[in-house]
């Protein structure tokens, strides 16, 4: 049995219900595999043992009263996995799905993409089952508040260093805020994804979307190709599939689809993304509102979908940017891509394909991007942003997006350099990982045993 297979099985045994968790763990070491066989000094300094097993693990309850009076008890996480190369860095989810595997999922997935970024930044995520929709900003701020009241003994500006994720935007991070400088009377840059009035980014709100783009040209040109006239697909409707919409409408591609958990829209004419933002991010509405105002487009509902399948993935496609969560794209997903003629897959979401599908990528040799490379932009600015702060300026819109842009170019040359070196050249999911865990760990060696 070899090192990592040795690591996985013992993952499995530890945590059998952490499905997700074992997922990306088996993603990242059997990719990895052909740098352990050739390095022994990972297994002797028992670098995989430590990775997957957090520095620390917080877990907390958050009791809150809703608008009837009513106290409300929710689980909280903040996992901090890494901080080898940085101060702890990843978001915060809140949604019903979240759990202790879902957070380790997510933290390890972190590890790696800080990593490729080439900022100093460790991996940590965190969040909770409170699930916003529904419910009344007063609520969300009570949430929040009861949230942040435990969190803010754990963190800070150069230990660790929240920010957004599903069901945390602006709202969430602006409550979290205003209750940590309340308990810590400070002013710090201790979360990312600030409003611009106290100490956020330009680019930021745009930068994981943003950046999934500018990752797939960059796996397209070295491939003579590029997305522009090419109809492409997106799922989700969130933050990383608005601005990905975006930034595939400025680069000449025509996005067709978005979705979320209500059904998906197609409309042949293009995404009008001003609608969808008016829709999702002012109305905080279902996608089928969309095609009251698109007579061209239509909505089919998750009810209509093809058994255990995601309707999006069967719409005729150059390339696909799926983007709203773990695991909507699988197997038979992917074939149904390829069969139309898909030439490419970015990932915006986080583990958003299957291994099944992510095999089947790999098989066909198409340009995939994997999400801890292709969806690095959002945890780039955020890295960006924590620089401004300590310098207490603001950079323009031109700067940040061209740092955005070389950041997204440095993780796919580091990447692709990573799977020649190792024989596999289109592989970008081992050369990312390659690339991610060798700057980690060898930083571990040097560091000695803690």
């Amino acid at each position: 049995m070899s090192y990592s297979q040795k690591v996985l099985k013992q993952i499995k045994e530890k945590f059998p219900s952490q499905t997700v968790f074992h997922q990306a763990v088996e993603e990242v070491l059997t990719t990895i595999k052909p740098l352990l066989d050739k390095e022994s000094k990972y297994e002797k300094n028992a670098i995989l043992e430590r990775l997957v097993t957090p520095d620390r693990q917080i877990h907390f309850r958050v009791s809150w009263v809703d608008d009837k009076g009513k106290v409300q008890v929710n689980q909280a996480y903040r996992i901090e996995f890494s901080q080898a190369i940085g101060p702890y860095k990843g978001g915060l989810r809140f949604h019903p799905s979240v759990d202790e595997g879902v957070i380790k999922f997510l933290g390890f997935e972190q590890i790696f993409k800080n990593s490729l970024t080439g900022e100093a930044i460790g991996g940590g995520k965190g969040g909770s089952d409170f699930d916003p929709k529904g419910k009344s900003d007063a609520e969300i701020m009570r949430f929040c508040q009861s949230f942040m009241s435990e969190l803010f003994r754990h963190i800070g500006p150069n230990t660790d260093v929240p920010a957004g994720d599903i069901g945390v935007g602006g709202r969430e991070i602006g409550y979290l805020f205003g209750q940590y400088k309340r308990l810590a009377n400070e002013h710090t840059g201790v979360l990312t994804g600030k409003g611009l009035n106290w100490g956020g980014s330009l680019v930021r709100t745009e930068a994981t979307g943003y950046g999934c783009v500018y990752f797939a040209e960059e796996m397209l040109k070295a491939r003579n190709e590029n997305l522009k006239g090419k109809t492409c697909s997106v799922s989700g409707s969130g933050n990383v599939a608005i601005y990905t919409i975006e930034k595939l409408h400025q680069l000449g591609a025509l996005p067709v689809t978005a979705s979320d958990s209500s059904g998906m829209i197609y409309d042949p004419k293009g995404i009008d993304v001003l609608l969808l933002k008016e829709i999702k991010e002012v109305k905080r509405a279902r996608i089928e509102e969309y095609v009251k105002h698109k007579k061209e487009a239509t909505f089919t509902p998750v009810s209509k979908y093809p058994k255990g399948r995601n309707a999006v993935w069967d719409v005729p496609v150059f390339a696909a940017f799926p983007s709203a969560t773990q695991n909507e794209l699988n197997g038979e997903d992917a074939k149904a891509l390829l069969k139309n003629g898909c030439k490419c897959v970015s990932e915006g979401a986080n583990m958003p394909s299957s291994l099944e599908a992510i095999n089947e990528f790999l098989k066909a040799k198409i340009a995939f991007g994997p999400a801890k490379a292709a969806n690095a932009g959002g945890v780039a600015v955020s890295a960006l942003e924590m620089s401004q702060n300590s310098r207490m300026q603001r950079d323009s819109f031109e700067i940040v997006d061209n740092q955005l842009k070389n950041i997204m170019k440095h993780i796919f040359t580091i990447s692709d350099a990573a799977a020649k070196d190792f024989g596999d050249p289109t592989n970008l999911v081992m050369g990312a990982n390659i690339a991610g865990f060798r700057k980690v760990a060898d930083t571990m060696i040097d560091l000695g045993i803690y």
